[in-house]
C-alpha cells in the first residue's frame, strides 16, 4: 500500500499489493489517467500519454499545441462542453443557464486510513494502517464549482476505490445534472464486457461480449439497483477466463438507480464511467453545499475473473459488511412462506419449529401475514402490528413457543411500503410518493413511502422498534416489492423535485442505520422480490440478502454461479423448497437441491410437517453436513470450476486460507446415455500436501487434484450431484 507524489512531475502513482494505479497533471492542470494495471515500479516520461495532432475536429485548448485535445486525452474527471465530446463524468447548469465546465487541479491531500462518506454506504477501515487516502481538490476558476476526487487503496486489497464530492464555492445557485463517481480512460478496446444481468426469478445471469464501437451501457432507472442490472460491469482482455487475462472490475456501492457505462470512440480507446444515473436526475446546489457521490470499488486482476471476485469477496465480507454477524456462521433457517402463504396460526408455526429443531435446523422466519388485517398481498402495508385473529398471543407468545422448541424466531417486515388499504394510508395519503394530478400508479397492490421525508423515516424507525423491542426476535428479513413510478415528494419545492429518488435512497440508509444500531444482535437479511436488490450498498447494513425468490436447483445453479462474481458467498440466502418447484414447476432431488443450496446461508423454504420419515433423515443428514462445513463455505475462498452457463455441468468449490480444507460441488442437469468421462481439475489447494477424501477414504496429492483432476461418478439420472470434502494430512 503506497501514494507517491512526484512534484517535479505532477504524478500520483498509486499501489496496492499487486496493482498500479497512475494519473499526471499535464497542460495547465488538465487531470490525465496514465495507468492502471499490474503493478509497476514507473513508466518512462515518453510512454505516459500519447500526444497527436488530429483534424480540426478535435478542439484545441491551447492554439499552440495542436497535439493537445481533451477530446483525445485520457481524463480523470472529464467535463461537459470544453471541447471533450465523450460521455462526461459531470454535467452542472450553473445560474446564467449555461453548462460548460471544466474542472482544472488545484491541490491535493494524502491522508492515512479512509474518510467515511456521510450519509452513504461505504467500504471503511478498522484501523488507519489499513490504507491511504488521496484527495485531489479541481477547480473551475469560471463558476467556482470544486470537486474533491477520492482515492483509496488497502494494504491488504487489490482494489482502487474512488468517489467524488462536488461543492458549489460560488455566491450563486447551481445545479449538478450529471454526478458520476468515477471515470477512467483506456487506450484500447480490445476488451469484452461483462455484465450482469437479469428478471424477476432469474437475476444475475453472466452476459459477455466484445466492446464495438459506441456506447454500451448498464443501468436502472427503476429507483433501486433492480433485478433486470446490477451495478457491476467489468472489461475482459480477449480470451480471459477464470484463471487467465486481464480483467477490470467496477462494482457501485449504491441501491438506487445507477448508469455504467463504456464508450469505445472513434480512436478504439474506451472510457468507462459509473454513478447514479443521470436520467431524471438534478440536484439544487446552494452556495458552499456539497453533494457526495456513492463510491465505486475497482478491482484489476492479471490472472482472470477468479482472482477478481476473490479480491472483492474478501473486501467485502470485511469491510463492506459490519456489525456482530459480519465474522460469524450464519444459522441453518427455515421460512415458512411456501409452506404456509398467509395461511398460518401460531400452532402452525409452532408445529413447523417443532421439526425445524427436530431436523437441527437453528431458526425459524415468520413471513408475510403477520400483521394489520394481512390474509393476502391486497392490504396493511405500513400498519406494524400484530394480527391477533392469527397470533392471539401476539409475537412475543409465537416467538418463545418457538423458542421452547430450541429453535431462534424471525420475521419478515417491509418497510418501504404502504398498502392503500391501511390505516396509515388512511391516516397519511400523502406519505407515499406520488405526483400531483397523477394516477398512483400501484404494483402488487402496494405504493412506496416517501423516505425522503424525515417524519415518514422517524415513523418507521417507531415502528420497527417497538416490535423488535419486545419479542425475542433474531433475524429479520426486510424485503421491498415493487419499484419507483410518479416519483415526486409533496413536501420537496417543485426546483428539487427530481431529487426524490436519491433523498429517498438517503432516507433508506438512515432508517437502516438506526434499526439495524439499535439492535446489534438481529441478522438482517435484505431481499427485494428476491435478488432486485442485491447490491453493495445493501450489504453495507445487512451482511446477507436473499439471493433470488427462484429456489429452483436448476436455475439457481447460475443465478448462484452468477452473483459469486462480485459477491461473497457468505452474502448469499440459499434454501431448499418443495417440489414440483412453486416458480417454474420442476421436479428435482432432495440431494441436489440440498448441495446447491449449501453453497450459501442454508436453509429450507417448504412444510417440515410433511416430509417422510426417510426425508427426514436425509434432511438430518444435510444439516449436519452443512454445519460441519459451514465455515469453509460462508468464508473460505471460491474457485468457480465449470459454469452452468456453457454446458450441462457446474462445479465450484470452497478452499480455507491456510489450504487445509477444502469442499467441491459438482452439479448435472440432465443424463446423457453413454456419456463420456468426466475429470475435474481442482484449483487453490496446496500442490505439496496430500488430502484426504472423506467420502471415499482416498488420498490425494494436492498437485494431482489440481494437475491431473478426479473423475468424477457417472450420474445415471437428470439432477444429480456430488459433494467432496478434501482435508489436508
Amino acid at each position: 500500500m503506497n501514494i507517491v507524489y512526484n512534484e517535479a512531475e505532477q504524478l500520483f502513482h498509486l499501489q496496492t499489493k499487486g496493482t498500479s494505479y497512475m494519473m499526471q497533471v499535464v497542460k495547465g492542470g488538465y487531470l490525465a489517467h496514465v495507468y492502471w494495471g499490474r503493478k509497476l515500479r514507473g513508466i518512462h516520461e515518453m510512454e505516459r500519454i500519447s500526444y497527436v495532432d488530429r483534424c480540426s475536429f478535435h478542439p484545441n485548448p491551447d492554439p499552440r499545441d495542436r497535439s493537445f485535445s481533451t477530446d483525445t486525452l485520457p481524463q480523470e474527471l472529464p467535463g461537459y462542453g470544453c471541447g471533450d465530446f465523450r460521455h462526461p463524468a459531470y454535467e452542472v447548469q450553473f445560474e446564467q443557464g449555461a453548462t460548460a465546465s471544466e474542472l482544472i487541479y488545484k491541490s491535493h491531500t494524502i491522508i492515512s486510513g479512509k474518510p467515511r462518506l456521510e450519509g452513504l454506504p461505504a467500504t471503511y477501515v478498522e484501523s488507519e494502517e489499513e490504507a491511504m487516502t488521496l484527495e485531489i481538490e479541481m477547480e473551475d476558476a469560471v463558476t467556482e464549482l470544486r470537486a474533491v476526487m477520492q482515492y483509496t487503496v488497502y494494504a491488504e486489497h487489490d482494489a482502487i476505490i474512488r468517489s467524488v464530492r462536488y461543492r458549489n464555492a460560488s455566491t450563486s445557485e447551481m445545479k449538478l445534472q450529471r454526478a458520476l463517481s468515477m471515470s477512467v480512460d483506456f487506450p484500447h478496446a480490445e476488451f469484452d464486457l461483462l455484465r450482469l444481468p437479469g428478471a424477476w426469478a432469474r437475476e444475475r445471469h453472466i452476459d459477455r461480449h466484445p466492446l464495438a464501437t459506441g456506447t454500451q451501457s448498464v443501468e436502472s432507472r427503476r429507483g433501486s439497483s433492480s433485478h433486470q442490472q446490477n451495478p457491476f460491469i467489468a472489461l475482459l482482455s480477449r480470451g480471459a477466463d477464470e484463471e487467465h487475462g486481464d480483467v477490470y472490475g467496477f462494482s457501485l456501492v449504491y441501491s438506487g438507480s445507477f448508469l455504467a457505462q463504456a464508450e469505445v470512440d472513434q480512436f478504439r480507446s474506451t472510457r468507462v464511467s459509473m454513478g447514479m444515473n443521470p436520467f431524471d436526475f438534478e440536484w439544487l446546489l446552494e452556495p458552499d453545499q456539497s453533494f457526495q457521490t456513492p463510491e465505486v470499488v475497482m478491482v484489476y486482476s492479471g490472472a482472470g475473473l477468479g482472482e477478481m471476485s476473490r479480491t472483492y469477496h474478501h473486501l467485502y465480507r470485511t469491510r463492506l459488511c459490519r456489525g456482530h454477524f459480519r465474522d460469524r456462521e450464519r444459522p441453518v433457517l427455515v421460512n415458512n412462506w411456501e409452506a404456509t402463504y398467509f395461511d398460518f396460526t401460531a400452532d402452525k408455526i409452532e408445529a413447523l419449529a417443532g421439526s425445524a429443531g427436530e431436523l437441527g435446523i437453528e431458526l425459524l422466519v415468520l413471513d408475510d401475514g403477520w400483521f394489520g388485517k394481512r390474509n393476502d398481498d391486497r392490504s396493511s402495508l405500513g400498519d406494524w402490528f400484530v394480527n391477533t385473529e392469527k397470533l392471539p398471543g401476539g409475537l412475543d407468545d409465537v416467538a418463545r413457543r418457538v423458542n421452547a422448541q430450541g429453535v431462534q424466531f424471525g420475521l419478515w417486515f417491509e418497510p418501504e411500503m404502504i398498502s392503500p388499504d391501511s390505516e396509515l394510508y388512511r391516516a397519511h395519503p400523502d406519505w407515499c410518493l406520488h405526483v400531483p394530478d397523477r394516477r398512483r400508479t400501484q404494483a402488487r397492490s402496494q405504493l412506496i413511502l416517501d423516505f425522503s421525508r424525515q417524519e415518514v423515516c422517524d415513523a418507521v424507525v417507531e415502528s420497527l422498534s417497538n416490535i423488535l423491542a419486545n419479542a425475542p426476535i433474531s433475524y429479520v428479513k426486510w424485503d421491498m416489492n415493487r419499484n419507483m413510478t410518479e416519483i415526486g415528494s409533496a413536501s420537496l419545492p417543485p426546483q428539487r423535485q427530481r431529487e426524490t429518488a436519491h433523498r429517498y435512497m438517503l432516507g433508506v440508509y438512515s432508517v437502516m442505520e438506526q434499526v439495524t444500531t439499535a439492535f446489534p444482535h438481529v441478522l438482517f437479511e435484505s431481499c427485494s422480490g428476491g435478488g432486485g436488490r442485491f447490491d453493495p450498498g445493501m450489504l453495507y447494513y445487512m451482511p446477507q440478502t436473499w439471493t433470488s425468490d427462484d429456489t429452483d436447483a436448476v436455475e439457481r445453479l447460475k443465478i448462484q454461479y452468477g452473483t459469486s462474481l462480485v459477491y461473497p458467498i457468505s452474502t448469499m440466502g440459499a434454501h431448499v423448497s418443495a417440489v414440483p418447484n412453486h416458480q417454474i414447476g420442476r421436479v428435482t432431488s432432495l440431494e441436489m437441491r440440498g448441495h446447491v443450496a449449501m453453497s450459501g446461508n442454508f436453509g429450507y423454504e417448504l412444510d417440515l410437517t410433511k416430509f417422510t420419515d426417510a426425508e427426514k433423515t436425509a434432511v438430518k443428514e444435510q444439516v449436519a453436513f452443512y454445519k460441519s462445513v459451514r465455515a469453509l463455505v460462508q468464508n473460505g475462498d471460491m474457485y468457480r470450476l465449470c459454469s452452468p452457463f456453457e454446458g450441462n455441468d457446474t462445479a465450484w468449490m470452497f478452499v480455507s486460507a491456510d489450504r487445509s480444507d477444502a469442499l467441491l460441488g459438482h452439479f448435472r442437469v440432465l443424463a446423457e446415455p453413454n456419456p463420456a468421462s468426466c475429470r475435474i481439475k481442482l484449483r487453490g489447494l496446496c500442490p505439496d500436501t496430500m488430502y484426504h477424501l472423506e467420502q471415499t477414504g482416498r488420498i490425494y496429492g494436492g498437485d494431482e487434484l489440481m494437475y491431473a483432476g478426479i473423475f468424477i461418478p457417472q450420474m445415471e439420472h437428470d439432477f444429480c450431484s456430488i459433494m467432496y470434502r478434501f482435508t489436508a494430512l
